[in-house]
């Protein structure tokens, strides 16, 4: 049984009068002890797929427009759209954390770390205890490498480096001890050392909590070298999933074939970076057919006929291989 199932989940915003369609019709699952990876550009819905799990996005402007979110726990299940406020809150203290990809800004400047992280621990206990709390504290801060934690916990989020702050947020999310954690872009403002240490803490996190975790980035690199699993997002949409090495080796849709492209590869001294022209259409612009079909060099390259399909019909995800699923009208 799957930990998590997402089934054609559509979120809407309401601007102006009119509703605008962020994702339409997501479906994907994550196992217990999977990395699942979220692939896209910006602007493709993958954040707003992940802050729907906890049903983060506000109701107005947002609308859960159609779909249903399910977790599946030993002692419970969720089935999270339709849930009351008290049992949404017990969710989102037990079952789902989040790292998001702005530590600075995520982090409250006006207390010091310790009580930060100590607030989580208050929320999953349901009382204060602050001799065994300050423990649990000090331990969590070990677990994700900060070191003289005894002095760490006593900072304000200004007196720590990017690396550290995100280490924070790394244990205040473990400190509710959540079956499934989110990392939204968590290296995009670090450097690449410090990238590589908060991967690979996320890696061993996993490895001795048997932790689900949604990874959401941009970059391959780290997709090929942590994930097991890819769902890649395009406009709102699903347009492939696979798991890593079917899509690294074999993607099947143009838009993953594009972004595979386009990644530098060592080695190559000359000739211009691949790109894919054209930008992600607004949600208030998505066209009527394919939403990648302005950008596509399959539809181009097809006979007026067919090229028309792509204009006129949304494709269907459907599964071309066992386990691997794409939405376009003529890939194999």
């Amino acid at each position: 049984m799957y930990l998590l199932e997402v089934n054609n989940l559509s979120v809407d915003f309401l601007v102006g009068g009119k509703a605008l369609p962020a994702v339409t019709g997501v479906s994907f699952q994550v196992t217990k002890g999977e990395i699942l990876a979220l692939v896209g550009e910006s602007g493709c819905g993958k954040s707003v797929s992940c802050m729907a799990l906890a049903r983060l996005v506000p109701e107005p402007p947002g609308v859960y427009s159609s779909g249903s979110i399910k977790f599946h726990h030993a002692e419970k299940e969720y089935d999270v759209l339709p849930l009351n406020k008290k049992d949404l809150r017990e969710f989102r203290r037990h079952r789902i954390s989040y790292i998001f990809q702005e530590p600075s800004a995520s982090l409250n400047p006006v207390f010091r770390v310790g009580d930060q992280i100590a607030e989580s621990i208050y929320l999953r206990i349901g009382k204060k205890d602050d001799g065994d709390v300050r423990n649990e504290i000090i331990s969590l801060l070990r677990q994700v490498g900060i070191p003289e934690p005894e002095q760490k916990m006593k900072c304000y989020p200004h007196e720590l480096s990017g690396g550290m702050q995100q280490r924070i947020m790394i244990a205040m999310a473990l400190a509710s001890r959540p079956d499934l954690l989110v990392a939204d872009e968590p290296t995009t403002a670090l450097d690449v050392t410090i990238q590589a240490q908060i991967l690979e803490l996320l890696r061993s996190i996993r490895k001795e909590k048997g932790m689900s975790i949604i990874l959401v980035t941009h970059n391959l690199g780290i997709v090929a070298d942590m994930a097991d699993r890819v769902v890649v997002m395009y406009a709102g949409h699903v347009v492939e999933t696979a798991n890593t090495a079917e899509i690294m080796e074999r993607p099947l849709h143009p838009y993953t074939l594009a972004l595979l492209s386009a990644v530098p590869k060592l080695g190559r001294r000359s000739g211009k970076l691949a790109t894919i022209p054209g930008n992600v259409p607004s949600p208030a612009n998505y066209p009527c057919g394919c939403r990648f079909y302005g950008r596509c060099p399959l539809a181009t390259s097809l006979s007026g006929e067919k090229q028309a399909l792509c204009a006129s019909t949304v494709p269907e995800i459907l599964e071309k291989q066992k386990g691997h699923s794409c939405r376009c009208h003529y890939s194999k």
